[in-house]
């Protein structure tokens, strides 16, 4: 009888306007419940489930990985690793709250603001400012790499492939990240997440070719590389603590958590886990290949980037150097995708979400999206690609900025929300009191980090 039901809505799809409405009538004449036939006729998403897990994996996955050697040096192999795979637990955890939130929200139109209407209704505009915030901060920072180390890559490039010196024009990194716009803006002008599937899915291969330099530089070292230190199991340095909070902010990607659920076909939450736990998991692999391929190789003498302690005279080298450029170039787009759409929810923070539960009368064609209107998309877009590329065109340094924004951005969104926002909606259930506590759990672990990091 199911089967039978999603072959007529199938049919349905196919069918002209009048047929479509004659169809539902007697959809909502049978004697099945009313509700079930309602809901089962909104409509589907598009995206894929790999689509979906690499659009995260990537967003989680970013320049920060080259650091974990350094991390993992500043407590030794075991705490190391252990550190890495109880921060990615704790970024799962907080995803899966969240799409348990997600399930509570209209139809494929859920978002941290239409979350919090039904939790914190007053405070829903800041959370949605606050995000805004964090992913226009990542952005500037995505651009200000890109800026600063393609000029470095092309050197390497030149001297590994001929004699010559490369044009000055070529060293300029303000000129490469006026041509590389060129790349971006379309791509920021995608509406659909699942749209940027197939600039993840190249993302992810620069990340596995940078796995494989690390792997290959171990078993097989490379002329002129610096000497090993020692390498020890167990010991903690004072670095720990400035160290730690890179394994922490590694894993944020709820940003783009809801867009993934409003997109993906069959967002049941089976299907989330798979999807959360693909995501984070593969991250958490990346991770640890890195950090302890890297410290086995360098030890204690280790730096900040693993792939400038190879020899930049390698063309095995500074491929993997353009790898990086590619990875943080096409973690732009998945930037400016939430924050426009937290921009969207500020500016009309005085229409309720809760106008989109009678969702049978309404016709959901981009998700999540559906609302905004072409120009106020274009507007939008304009407004953030203009101001992104000004700040790091202009700006050579915001690190400090940046990582202030960056980190407190982080923490709000992947552990303080989450667990605030699922308490909250959870608290007059019986039936998940220890989830409801471990979310409160959760969120207090997020004002610690807030705090002391």
């Amino acid at each position: 009888m199911v089967n039978t039901y999603g072959a007529t809505t199938s049919s349905l799809a196919q069918a002209g306007d009048e047929e479509d409405a004659n169809e539902h009538t007697a959809f909502l004449g049978d004697d099945r419940d009313v509700v079930t036939a309602v809901k089962d006729d909104k409509p589907d998403g598009h995206a894929s489930m790999i689509s979906s897990i690499s659009n995260l994996a990537n967003t989680i996955i970013g320049s920060g990985m080259l650091t974990f050697p350094l991390a993992l040096a500043s407590a030794g192999i075991l705490p190391g690793m252990l550190t890495c795979v109880l921060s990615g637990s704790i970024a799962a955890f907080g995803l899966y709250l969240l799409s348990l939130c997600a399930a509570k929200t209209p139809h494929r139109r859920s978002s941290f603001f239409a979350v919090a209407q039904m939790t914190f209704p007053k405070a829903a505009v800041f959370f949605d400012a606050a995000i805004a915030t964090k992913c226009f901060g990542v952005s500037i920072s995505y651009l200000i790499i890109i800026k600063g180390l393609t000029p470095n890559v092309v050197s390497s490039l030149y001297h590994d492939l001929s004699d010559a010196e490369p044009p000055a024009w070529m060293l300029n990194g303000r000129n490469w990240l006026s041509i590389f716009m060129i790349i971006l803006i379309p791509l920021a002008f995608l509406r659909r997440l699942n749209s940027l599937r197939h600039t993840s899915y190249v993302a992810l291969f620069s990340v596995v070719y940078l796995l494989i330099i690390v792997i290959k530089c171990y078993f097989w070292p490379l002329d002129d590389m610096p000497p090993a230190g020692k390498i020890r199991l167990v010991h903690f340095t004072p670095n720990f603590v400035s160290t730690f909070p890179v394994q922490v902010f590694a894993f944020t990607c709820a940003q783009n958590l809801f867009p993934i659920y409003n997109e993906v076909k069959s967002n049941t939450q089976p299907r989330m886990n798979i999807i959360i736990g693909s995501a984070i998991g593969s991250a958490t692999l990346t991770y640890e290949v890195i950090a302890v391929f890297g410290y086995l190789t360098f030890g204690t003498n280790i730096g900040a980037n693993i792939i400038a302690m190879y020899p930049p005279n390698s063309l095995f080298v500074a491929i993997g150097q353009v790898a990086i450029v590619i990875l943080v170039l096409f973690s732009y787009p998945l930037q400016v995708h939430p924050c426009r759409n937290c921009l969207d929810k500020v500016f009309h923070a005085g229409e309720s979400v809760k106008q989109a539960d009678n969702e049978e009368t309404v016709e959901v064609d981009d998700h999540s999206i559906g609302d905004m209107s072409h120009t106020k998309h274009t507007i939008l877009t304009l407004a953030i690609i203009a101001s992104t590329f000004t700040i790091s065109y202009i700006v050579d340094d915001l690190k400090i900025v940046l990582s202030f924004v960056g980190s407190t951005g982080s923490t709000t969104i992947s552990f303080i929300l989450p667990g605030l926002l699922y308490w909250k909606l959870s608290r007059g259930d019986h039936g998940s009191k220890i989830l409801n506590r471990a979310a409160l759990a959760l969120a207090a672990y997020g004002v610690c980090i807030f705090v002391f990091w």
